[in-house]
């Protein structure tokens, strides 16, 4: 009789055992399916505007995407002028980074400053509106580690001014343009400076390369960015095709 009982009471736990075990697995494996959060999806990955001397605005607008969806649109939905109807801009697949993330790009002119992203991924549609206060005029580095800020009109008297838009990770930090005039046969190394902050905490750092405006706006003339910080390196280099002449708006 004991026996029995003894055997019965081991077949129980035995079994309790088998079920805890498969509820432990399952929990691991669905652990690891996280979904991503609509604010992770879509974000603007930094953003340019520069006047035109007919009164509007024109933007350059790059928008990273992070999720694997087939079916996917990206739009620029913008303000054209006040008292009409926002309209959207199509944005095109621009790169891939080394993270898989995409990269994609839009062009638009407004009168007006307010625009927002919309991502429309299997017909659900997400945005970043910059937390419901939209984006406005002005350079916007977005979720880039650092940006080139576009200048529009250079001084080749002063040298070639370059700026940079750089999130803060820390407070020590090394900044330098890399560049060159003879299509990289030779290149040059010029530090940058801590210019200021923006509300948003990033960093505005700044440079004069001691070129001419000739030598600026020759066929050899690129440059890249590095932001050495806590160890790592972060280049602003227009996606590996480095910046030229054809990167600003001579007048």
């Amino acid at each position: 009789m004991k026996t029995r009982s003894i055997t019965r009471i081991a077949s129980i736990v035995l079994t309790l055992v088998m079920i805890l075990s498969i509820f432990c697995v399952a929990g691991t494996v669905s652990a690891g399916a996280a979904p991503i959060s609509a604010n992770h999806r879509v974000s603007v990955y930094c953003a340019s505007p520069y006047f035109s001397k007919y009164g509007f605005t024109s933007y350059e607008v790059y928008i990273q995407t992070r999720d694997d969806c087939k079916n996917q649109k990206v739009y620029v939905h913008y303000n054209y002028m006040d008292g009409q109807q926002w309209r959207d801009q199509e944005a095109e697949l621009y790169t891939i980074l080394n993270d898989g993330s995409k990269i994609w790009k839009a062009n638009f002119t407004s009168y007006n400053t307010k625009y927002c992203i919309k991502y429309v991924a299997n017909g659900v549609t997400y945005w970043d509106n910059n937390n419901g206060k939209d984006y406005t005029y002005g350079n916007v580095i977005g979720s880039a580690d650092i940006v080139s800020e576009k200048l529009g009109y250079q001084y080749p008297y002063q040298g070639f001014m370059v700026n940079a838009l750089l999130q803060n990770y820390a407070y020590h930090k090394n900044v330098f343009v890399r560049y060159t005039t003879d299509g990289w046969n030779t290149c040059h190394d010029e530090p940058m400076h801590y210019s200021a902050s923006n509300d948003d905490g990033t960093e505005k750092w700044t440079t004069y390369l001691p070129i001419s405006g000739a030598e600026a706006s020759g066929e050899g003339f690129e440059y890249a960015i590095c932001y050495q910080v806590n160890g790592r390196e972060y280049w602003a280099n227009n996606f590996g095709e480095n910046y030229d002449r054809s990167y600003y708006i001579y007048h």
